[in-house]
C-alpha cells in the first residue's frame, strides 16, 4: 500500500489499494466479500437532480456478479419528466468507481452510482451524466485540453435558538465554537463525505447568521478541491446528500436555498474551474492568467444569461441576484472582487517563500504554486441541476476558445473597481446584466439553445424542456411585487426550501 491510498479516507481505496479510477468489478467483489456487505445500493440522478436509490439484499456471489455486470431496470417515466410512459424502460448500470460504503446504513452496505442506457444498450442522451460525459469529450476533441473543476457548497443549519455565546447578525465569516454552534455538525458531514470519495479542500461557516422566532440560522461552507470534471459532479451531488441525511439523524434542518431571508446572506453555489492540459494548469503562463484562461472567461460571461437556466432554477434564485451584494448581477469579471460574476481568486502565481517568513527556523523553498489557479463562476446556487450547470460550463468554456473575438470580450468586460460606486457609473452602465427572473433566463435559453445542442451535447427537446419548465414560475415581474409585498418573499421560500 502506498502513502496516497493509506492516507486516503475512503476505506475501499485503503482496502483495495489503488485510486477509486482504476476500480474493477473484480475489486468491488473481493471488498463486499471480505468485509461483510450485506447488501448493494443502486444511487442514480433523476430528472429533479436528485440521488435516487434502489436497494438489493445480496443474496449469492451469482446474483451480485448479475447486478453489477448487468445492472437493473428503472421507470424512466417516473424519473425523468421528458420520458414517456409507453417507452420508459431503462437500465441502470453501476460505474465501480463510484463505490463507497454507506456511512448512515446499520447494514453493512455499499453504494454505487450508476449511468443509464436504454433499450438498445446505448447511454440515454439526455441523462444528466452522460451529458457531462459528451460534453468532456468534446472539449478534449476539439481544443486538446481537459476540464477540472469544484464547487463550494454553502448551506444554512436551522435549530433552535441557543442564548450562550450569540454571534452578532450577519458576522458568521470563519466563526469558531463556540460562536458557530453548528461547527461539529459540520466536521462530521466533511468526515463522512471524504470517506464516500469527496476530496474535500476545507469547511467553514459562512457570513449569515440570525435569530427569528426563537430560531437560529447559521450559515456554513464545504469546498472541495479541482478534480476531473465527471468526478466533481458526482461527489457534489453525494455531498448533498450526506449533508441531509446527517442533519435528519441530528434532529436538524438544513437549506441549499438561495434565499431564506431579506437583508440576510443568500447561499450559492460557486464553481471554480481550470483547463489542463498533461496535468498542467493551462489558465496561467509565466505568472499571468494566460490568453486560454480570457478565452475561456469570455466563454462563460458570453453564455452566461443562458446558463442561469441551469444553475438558478427557481424564483428564489433571482431574489439572491440583488444588486449591491456579494452576489453578481453584472456581466463582467475580475481579480479577487466578490461583485463580478466570473472572479480570479488569489492563486499563488509566482515562487513564493511565504513559508520562510511565517516559520523562520524553517529555511523554506521558493516554489512555483500556480497550478492551484482556478477561476471561479459565482452566480448558480443550490436549486442547480449540478449535472446540467456543469455540462453548460464545460460548453462555455470551449465555446470561448472557440471564438474569434474572445479576448476583445475578455478586455471589454474586465473591472478592477467597485462597480456600484458613483464614480464609475458609466463602466457599469456599459455591461450586460444577468436575467432577473426565471421567466427571461428561459429566454435566453431559448435563444442560445443551438450553442448547446452543437455537437449532440444537449438534445433540442431537453433544452425547450427546461425552458419551459422556467416559464411556467411566471415570475417575470415578481421582483417589482417583492418591494411592496415583503411576505411574499417568505411564501416562495417555504415552496422552495428544499430545491436542489
Amino acid at each position: 500500500m502506498n502513502s496516497k491510498t493509506k492516507l486516503n479516507p475512503n476505506p475501499l481505496v485503503q482496502y483495495i489499494g489503488k485510486p477509486a479510477a482504476l476500480f474493477t468489478k473484480s475489486d468491488i467483489l473481493k471488498f463486499i466479500m471480505d468485509n461483510g456487505i450485506e447488501m448493494v445500493n443502486f444511487r442514480y440522478v433523476g430528472g429533479d437532480g436528485r440521488l435516487k436509490t434502489l436497494n438489493f439484499v445480496i443474496n449469492s456471489l451469482e446474483q451480485l456478479d448479475s447486478i453489477l455486470t448487468v445492472g437493473e431496470r428503472v421507470d424512466g417515466s417516473s424519473l425523468f419528466n421528458h420520458i414517456e410512459a409507453g417507452s420508459s424502460d431503462l437500465y441502470v448500470v453501476p460505474r465501480y468507481r463510484t463505490a463507497f460504503v454507506n456511512p448512515f446504513s446499520e447494514i453493512p452496505t455499499l453504494d454505487i452510482l450508476c449511468s443509464y442506457f436504454d433499450k438498445d444498450g446505448k447511454q440515454l442522451e439526455s441523462a444528466p451524466e452522460y451529458l457531462l460525459q459528451k460534453a468532456h469529450n468534446v472539449l478534449r476533441e476539439t481544443t486538446g485540453f481537459s476540464f477540472e473543476v469544484m464547487g463550494e457548497l454553502e448551506y444554512y443549519v436551522i435549530c433552535e435558538e441557543q442564548l450562550l455565546f450569540k454571534p452578532a447578525d450577519q458576522k458568521g465569516y470563519h466563526s469558531s465554537s463556540p460562536f458557530n454552534k453548528s461547527e461539529e455538525f459540520r466536521r462530521e458531514a466533511m468526515k463522512m463525505i471524504a470517506r464516500c470519495g469527496g476530496n474535500i479542500k476545507y469547511g467553514h461557516s459562512e457570513v449569515g447568521n440570525f435569530t427569528k422566532d426563537g430560531i437560529m440560522y447559521e450559515q456554513n461552507e464545504v469546498e472541495f478541491t479541482p478534480t476531473a470534471l465527471e468526478d466533481a459532479a458526482d461527489q457534489l451531488v453525494i455531498a448533498k446528500w450526506i449533508i441531509r441525511t446527517l442533519a435528519y439523524e441530528y434532529d436538524l434542518n438544513i437549506t441549499f436555498a438561495p434565499k431564506i431571508g431579506a437583508g440576510k446572506a443568500g447561499s450559492g453555489l460557486h464553481i471554480h474551474t481550470r483547463l489542463m492540459k498533461e496535468d498542467k494548469n493551462v489558465m496561467v503562463e509565466n505568472g499571468q492568467l494566460s490568453d486560454v484562461a480570457k478565452r475561456a472567461i469570455a466563454g462563460y460571461l458570453t453564455l452566461a444569461p443562458s446558463l442561469t437556466a441551469f444553475g438558478n432554477t427557481n424564483p428564489t434564485s433571482y431574489m439572491r441576484l440583488v444588486p449591491h451584494q456579494e452576489a453578481p448581477t453584472n456581466i463582467c469579471w475580475g481579480d479577487r472582487n466578490r461583485s463580478v460574476l466570473v472572479r480570479v481568486p488569489l492563486g499563488w502565481r509566482g515562487k513564493i517563500n511565504m513559508s520562510n517568513i511565517a516559520n523562520p527556523l524553517e529555511e523554506g523553498e521558493r516554489k512555483d504554486y500556480s497550478n492551484k489557479q482556478t477561476v471561479e463562476f459565482r452566480c448558480p446556487d443550490g436549486s442547480a441541476n449540478i449535472y446540467n450547470l456543469l455540462t453548460g460550463l464545460t460548453v462555455a468554456a470551449r465555446y470561448g476558445l472557440e471564438m474569434d473575438n474572445a479576448l476583445e470580450i475578455a478586455e471589454k468586460t474586465y473591472v478592477d473597481v467597485n462597480i456600484f460606486d458613483d464614480e464609475h457609473k458609466e463602466k457599469m452602465e456599459a455591461l450586460d446584466h444577468l436575467p432577473t427572473s426565471c421567466f427571461e433566463s428561459a429566454q435566453q435559453l431559448r435563444n442560445q439553445a443551438d450553442i448547446y445542442s452543437a455537437y449532440d451535447i444537449f438534445p433540442e427537446g431537453m433544452i425547450h424542456s427546461l425552458a419551459d419548465e422556467l416559464e411556467a414560475f411566471d415570475d417575470e415581474s415578481l421582483r417589482p411585487k417583492l418591494e411592496k409585498e415583503p411576505e411574499l418573499m417568505m411564501q416562495y421560500v417555504r415552496q422552495f426550501f428544499h430545491c436542489g
